[in-house]
Parts: structure tokens; sequence; C-alpha cells
């Protein structure tokens, strides 16, 4: 990768730093997407206010500035520098030069527009040149489809699986593994 390469900023978006006033009120109606959220995380959903948003927010900012296993990016587009989403590498283990990654894109209406795959570019981009990581993990819910397509079409595979690791929708679902090693030349 040339020095020259822009890494936080592609055709279709741009990331950016936190914006503590501006960024939890928009991502305050991404919870009320149900549909998102239960893609996002396994866990119970449920509305947030702008004002708790922007705790979490927060305590991001706090634990990339304190732990160093943690790099956050809040994703815009470039056509007009809307907040549509936020991609971060998290969990990195220095020594074994290894993390897990994750995106989100909040708003139903920007999905399929071709963003998910910029970003997940430049952040593998980031990941393997810029912080000199070897392997990435995604752990993916068995009902995320559009995920998991996403990451197999940038060379995921499918490393195992925590069967029935999540209750939802009055059944049982896998958590997939999916990792990429970084190829050395």
């Amino acid at each position: 990768m040339p020095i020259s390469t822009q890494l936080y900023k592609g055709k279709l978006v741009h990331f950016t730093a936190i914006d503590p006033e501006k960024d939890p009120a928009i991502q305050s109606t991404w919870t009320k997407n149900s549909g998102y959220m239960r893609m996002l995380s396994t866990n119970p959903m449920r509305p947030q206010s702008p004002t708790e948003i922007k705790k979490k927010l927060e305590a991001i900012e706090k634990e990339c500035e304190d732990e160093n296993e943690l790099y956050h990016f809040q994703v815009h587009r470039t056509t007009d520098d809307l907040l549509i989403g936020f991609s971060q590498i998290l969990y990195i283990s220095w020594p074994n030069r290894n993390a897990v990654i994750q995106l989100g894109i909040g708003d139903s209406a920007n999905h399929q527009q071709g963003y998910g795959s910029e970003i997940l570019s430049m952040m593998l981009e980031i990941a393997f040149s810029e912080l000199n990581l070897e392997r990435m993990t995604a752990f993916i819910p068995e009902y995320n489809l559009a995920a998991k397509a996403l990451f197999e079409k940038f060379g995921f595979t499918l490393e195992g699986r925590r069967r029935q690791a999540v209750y939802r929708d009055l059944r049982r679902w896998d958590i997939l593994i999916y990792g990429l090693t970084k190829v050395i030349q």
C-alpha cells in the first residue's frame, strides 16, 4: 500500500471520530429499527434515547484512548456527510496480531448500496496494513444472511460455530465464527 493511500476515505464512505454532540441523535433513531438491532447484537433490544447513546459513545471513546484494543470509526456517506453506520476493530491481541471486526449500517435505506463492501475493504486495509494485524475474526448470527454473504465475499471462511448460542423468535440459532488471515507475500 502506498504511503499516500487515504485510509479513512473511500468513494462511497469516509470514517470519522465520534461526534458526541451530533451522533447520538442519529444513532438513537437506529435503535428503533428492531431488524437492524437484532442483526447487530444477540442481546435483547429496546429503543434508546440520545442521552443513552451519548453515554455509550463516550465509553467507546474512553476505551479507545485507554485500552489500545479498540479502533472505532463512525461511517459517513461521502456525498452528503450523513452518518450511516459504524465500524470497529476490537479485542485486539497485539502479541498474537489478531482481532475481531464488526460493522453496522443503521438505516435500511442505506443497505444494498455498496457501503458495507467499501467499509469492510477499508477496515481490512487498516487492520492489515496500518495496524499490522495478521488475522481477523467476525462473529455472525446464523440468521444474518447479508453479513454472511459480505464476509464470504471478502474471503472470510467459516471456521466454527457456537451451536444454539442464541435464542430468538422461539428457536435456537448458531453464532458463526468467520476468519480471515492476511496473505503475506
